[in-house]
């Protein structure tokens, strides 16, 4: 008999997954979109700070697959698919129509199938508090004044509209952040309720396994309630994450979402492995890069786990980046053993990891001023299929989705850590321990040799015959009792 997910509780999935997050325009472009014929697409490998679109789509998608599941990957999650004027697609004018570029809704059905056929799963990401000025109702608004019947899908103030207003003109309508680009939908209009709903509902129809929500707190909580209903009704293992970057304790109760975008747990660990060698022209108070000390990054780890039940802590999204903040390798300044760590420590929590692509190749696109508070175009550059890589982080990707794997006491939340002098970070599982040292040029003074401890794996130089352990290193060891049952 199948075990039905409680209503109140996240899918039980997540907390076995482990994500890689993908945008689309920029992940590989397989030729074989009829739309894409004869337009004038930029280079692939174009700044990416540059307007425009460079053709990724989702039949490059499927022809990654193999190679992604062959690093332990179970799950995508794609940043917007549909119609859009703009190349990440957070300015939708269609809901239901997956952008023509992308390949249209048979290039979704074809991915969605090649996922399932692999048992992985899919996450789209869903918009549901504004839309592009394309939007045909608000296109139809723009057109038609007070004299449209869509003039209540929106938040007017003044008529005429202006959506493309001059420098220091006023667009007339509430928008997101005040860029006029994008119009903020009115959830009390029932008519706009049940078209976001519907399109909710209609792409779990036609497959995917989940929906990451964009800026959710900007959205009327009751709508989320609303939208939780839908999904379970269609799909009870469908998974709902939301973008909130701090306390999500507001949504976490079992009435909106199953987990959140963890960015605490990412940059607190950025911020531990770089100690001071950070990169801190990134400012944003919601992703602070402030190198950290052990027992303060303990802290924010203990208190970020403490605020929800372990069934959320299991059904977190964990990331140290994204296509909104700088690469994790731009904020360590090209410190890959530095990254080896801190995607250690991202595969050592509950929850589901989460790679952003290119992550395997090296990618490390960031702002170049030294104050800048994003979001930031530059890491969404396009993934080098035919340039060489920084680095080959595949190998090391799988090794740490084989360990979540095999040794599911690292990630079930009842790690007890600990810190060993300045640099050193010591995790205590019920069968494991895990020690982790982030000094650049110190060995750390270690006791984990003798009878009651076996290494299992290492990360970096491996463990010396006194015990040391090597700068910018980690090893995990078998424990007392469960050694004795081997």
């Amino acid at each position: 008999m199948v075990e039905i997910t409680a209503f109140s509780d996240p899918p039980a999935w997540v907390a076995d997954a482990v994500i890689y997050q993908i945008f689309p325009d920029r992940f590989r472009r397989s030729g074989r979109v009829p739309q894409q014929r004869h337009l004038a697409l930029q280079p692939w490998g174009t700044d990416p700070r540059e307007q425009g679109f460079q053709g990724g789509d989702l039949y490059g998608v499927i022809e990654a697959l193999e190679q992604l599941q062959a690093i332990g990957i179970t799950c995508l999650y794609l940043t917007p698919i549909f119609s859009s004027a703009a190349n990440h697609r957070y300015h939708a004018y269609d809901y239901f129509q997956v952008d023509p570029l992308l390949g249209g809704n048979e290039a979704l059905d074809a991915l969605i199938a090649a996922v399932h056929e692999r048992g992985m799963r899919l996450v789209l990401d869903g918009v549901f508090n504004h839309c592009g000025r394309g939007f045909w109702a608000f296109h139809h608004l723009a057109e038609n004044g007070e004299a449209s019947p869509y003039r209540d899908w929106f938040h007017v103030y003044r008529w005429p509209v202006q959506p493309y207003p001059s420098e220091g003109e006023d667009c007339g309508y509430e928008c997101w952040w005040s860029v006029p680009d994008l119009p903020k939908f009115n959830h009390a209009n029932p008519a706009v309720r049940d078209h976001l709903l519907s399109a909710g509902r209609h792409w779990l129809e036609r497959g995917i396994d989940g929906w990451r929500l964009d800026v959710p707190a900007e959205v009327p909580a009751d709508f989320w309630v609303s939208f939780r209903q839908v999904v379970r009704e269609v799909n009870p293992e469908a998974w709902i994450v939301g973008e909130i970057w701090g306390d999500a304790r507001a949504w976490l109760g079992g009435e909106h979402f199953d987990g959140v975008m963890n960015y605490r747990l990412g940059w607190s660990s950025l911020c531990w492995v770089a100690g001071d060698q950070l990169r801190q022209g990134y400012r944003n108070p919601e992703y602070p890069l402030n190198p950290l000390s052990t027992d303060a990054l303990i802290e924010i780890w203990g208190t970020t786990a403490g605020w929800y039940r372990p069934q959320v802590n299991r059904a977190q999204m964990n990331l140290l980046d994204s296509h909104d903040v700088p690469r994790a390798l731009h904020s360590l300044n090209g410190d890959v053993a530095a990254l080896k760590l801190a995607l250690l420590l991202l595969f050592l929590q509950p929850g589901a990891p989460c790679i952003y692509y290119g992550t395997e190749a090296g990618l490390a696109g960031g702002p170049e001023a030294e104050q800048s508070s994003g979001p930031e175009p530059a890491c969404r550059e396009a993934f080098p299929w035919d340039e060489p890589w920084v680095a080959d982080l595949r190998p090391f990707l799988a090794e740490l989705a084989a360990l979540r794997q095999r040794y599911p006491d690292l990630r079930a939340g009842a790690t007890q850590w600990t810190s060993h002098g300045s640099d050193g970070l010591i995790g205590t599982a019920t069968s494991h321990q895990i020690w982790i040292n982030r000094s650049h040029d110190q060995a750390l003074p270690a006791c984990f040799n003798g009878s009651n401890a076996k290494v299992l794996w290492t990360c970096g130089a491996p463990p010396s015959s006194s015990g040391g352990l090597a700068a910018q290193s980690a090893v995990l060891l078998l424990r007392g009792e469960a050694l004795d049952e081997t």
